[in-house]
C-alpha cells in the first residue's frame, strides 16, 4: 500500500491511497500520488507499508468533550473512513471522570457494549489504556485509530491520528512542528487574521468569530456556499480591513459578503477601507454589505458615495449574496 501523507482525512476517497503488486506499478502510483493535491494540500510525502488482511474494521478514539469537560472515549464496530456517517446508536460514548481516570471496569463495560469477547476484548482493553495514557501525557485534543482492524494477526492499528493542544506545545518541545495552514491561511495568520478556506464561491468577512460563524450558517441556510471563514477582529482599523479585503479577492470569489456589527470596529473605518480597495483594485465583483453600529451613518454615507447599498439585517444580506452567486453561475 502507498499512502499520501497529508493533513486531511478521506484520502482513500480522494484517490490518495494506492494498492500495488510489483515495483513497476509502485513507481507509477508513487509518481501519480506525488503530483496530487488533496483538500488543498499538495502530496509531498508517502508512506509505503504491507497490505494487511482485514476481517473487521473498528473505530476507537479518545477526545475532549467540551460540554461535559472531560475526556470522552468513542468506540464503534463500524470503523473506516466513514465514521461520521455511522448512526449515533452504533457508537459507544464513555465519558471519563478525570479524578478517577480510566479504570479496568470501564474498559470491560466498553467491550461489553461493543460485543467484544475473549482475546479480542483483552487486546482492545490493553490498547485503550495505552491510548488514554497517550492522550493524557501528550496534552492531546484527539487520539484516534481508524480503522482499528481485527485480522488473523490480531488487533492492529491500520491508521491513526493525533492532535495536540497548541497551548500545551511548550511542554512538548521534542514534538515536530507541522504546518497545517494553506498558503492563504498562513498569509492571513501573519496579518493577525483568523482565516480558514472552505472552498465555496461567496467570500465572507465579519468582525468577531461568532459573527463570522453566524454568517456562514446564514449563507448555508439560504443555499449558498461560503468560500472562507474570516474574522477581521474586534478592533480592525482601516489598514487591517483593507488587507483582509485583498485576501478575499485573492480567492477569486463570485460575491463578497461583508457583515459588520460596529462596536470597537467603527463602521466608517470599514467603509473607508473598502472604498480604498475598490478604487485601487478597480473592483467589479458584486459586494453585499451589512453595516450596523458605531459611526453607522458616516459609514453608510461613504458606501453610498461609491455606489454600494448596505442592508440592515444579516438575513437579507445573506439572501442577496446567494442570489448574486447564482446569477453569476447561470
Amino acid at each position: 500500500m502507498i499512502k499520501s501523507q497529508v493533513l486531511t482525512g478521506k484520502r482513500g476517497k480522494a484517490g490518495g491511497i494506492a494498492f500495488v503488486d510489483d515495483p513497476r506499478s509502485a513507481q507509477q502510483e508513487a509518481r501519480r500520488l506525488l503530483g496530487m493535491e488533496i483538500s488543498g494540500f499538495p502530496v509531498e510525502h508517502l508512506l509505503v507499508e504491507s497490505k494487511i488482511r482485514i476481517d473487521k474494521e473498528l473505530y476507537l478514539a479518545v477526545t475532549l468533550d467540551g460540554g461535559q469537560r472531560c475526556p470522552l472515549i468513542l468506540a464503534s464496530l463500524e470503523g473506516g473512513m466513514d465514521i461520521e456517517e455511522v448512526p449515533e446508536a452504533q457508537i459507544v460514548k464513555y465519558p471519563v471522570d478525570v479524578t478517577l481516570g480510566l479504570r479496568p471496569f470501564m474498559a470491560r463495560e466498553i467491550c461489553r457494549r461493543l460485543g467484544l469477547q475473549g482475546e479480542t476484548a483483552k487486546a482492545f482493553s490493553d490498547l485503550l489504556f495505552k491510548l488514554y495514557r497517550l492522550f493524557q501525557e501528550m496534552d492531546a485534543e484527539l487520539v484516534e485509530i481508524t480503522p482499528l482492524v481485527i485480522s488473523g494477526d490480531g488487533l492492529l492499528a491500520a491508521d491513526a491520528k493525533v492532535t495536540i493542544d497548541e497551548d500545551a506545545l511548550f511542554r512538548h518541545k521534542s514534538l515536530p512542528r507541522v504546518e497545517e495552514r494553506t498558503d492563504l491561511e498562513k498569509k492571513a495568520h501573519d496579518l493577525g487574521l483568523a482565516y480558514v478556506e472552505l472552498g465555496g464561491d461567496i467570500a465572507v468577512m465579519a468582525n468577531g468569530a461568532g459573527m463570522a460563524m453566524a454568517t456562514l450558517d446564514m449563507l448555508h441556510h439560504y443555499g449558498g456556499k461560503p468560500a472562507n471563514f474570516l474574522d477581521a477582529g474586534g478592533g480592525a482599523g482601516v489598514e487591517q480591513t483593507a488587507r483582509a479585503l485583498e485576501l478575499l479577492l485573492a480567492t477569486g470569489p463570485k460575491v463578497i459578503m461583508i457583515n459588520i456589527f460596529g462596536g470597537i470596529t467603527r463602521c466608517d473605518d470599514v467603509a473607508k477601507a473598502f472604498a480604498t480597495v475598490k478604487e485601487a483594485k478597480d473592483l467589479t465583483i458584486p459586494v453585499v454589505f451589512r453595516l450596523v453600529g458605531t459611526n453607522e451613518a458616516a459609514g453608510l454615507e461613504i458606501l453610498r458615495g461609491i455606489g454600494i447599498q448596505a442592508y440592515r439585517t444579516m438575513q437579507e444580506t445573506a439572501q442577496k449574496a446567494v442570489e448574486l452567486s447564482r446569477q453569476s453561475s447561470a
